[in-house]
């Protein structure tokens, strides 16, 4: 989905009810699912499931968005491994264009802030994979010691952090779902 689409769909269901907006101190805007959107969530994840079940894995792998991806990692990265103190993780996909080749997370009080410019700080941990990869490892479809050791996930920085990177990058909500696809 193209991020015009994504946003004419996001005004959409915010008209209707289903999300509302909630501004975060950056200046950029959260969405949440409304009470009448949250009557919706038990159906949302079905179909989910269901796509994670019988939609077949390389068709699911096309047409990938970075800020997507990014914005999902970061709603999900579970900041309680990391070191204490502020964190900077950047994530680096070589193949894409340099608008959209670097994003970091920043975590720092159990907040988890995503840039996608340099904040300046120090990067403790470098993540680097093509965006199919990290997408594949989000979704569940390849495990990431998997990827590590035919390298197509490269992971250069404090170790700690990287060796722990199973615990703060949680997976998609629909990653356990076992795959059904014939």
């Amino acid at each position: 989905m193209s991020p015009a689409l994504l946003s004419k769909r996001l005004k959409e269901l915010e008209k209707i009810g289903v999300i509302v907006t909630a501004p975060r101190e950056s200046g950029a805007v959260e969405y949440h699912l409304s009470p009448a959107g949250e009557d919706l969530r038990s159906i949302i994840l079905g179909m989910g499931f269901w796509g994670q079940r019988w939609v077949e894995s390389q068709l699911s792998l096309k047409n990938l968005d970075p800020s997507l991806l990014m914005w999902d990692i970061r709603r999900n990265l579970n900041p309680e491994p990391l070191l204490p103190g502020r964190c900077t993780i950047q994530f680096q996909y070589p193949e894409l264009p340099e608008p959209q080749r670097n994003w970091w997370m920043v975590i720092e009080k159990g907040k988890v802030d995503l840039c996608g410019f340099d904040p300046g700080y120090e990067i403790n941990l470098l993540v680097r994979s093509s965006l199919r990869t990290m997408t594949a490892i989000w979704m569940g479809f390849a495990p990431i010691p998997h990827e590590l050791a035919a390298g197509r996930l490269e992971l250069q920085g404090e170790r700690p952090i990287a060796n722990a990177i199973q615990k703060w990058l949680t997976l998609s909500t629909f990653a356990p779902e076992p795959r059904r696809v014939s």
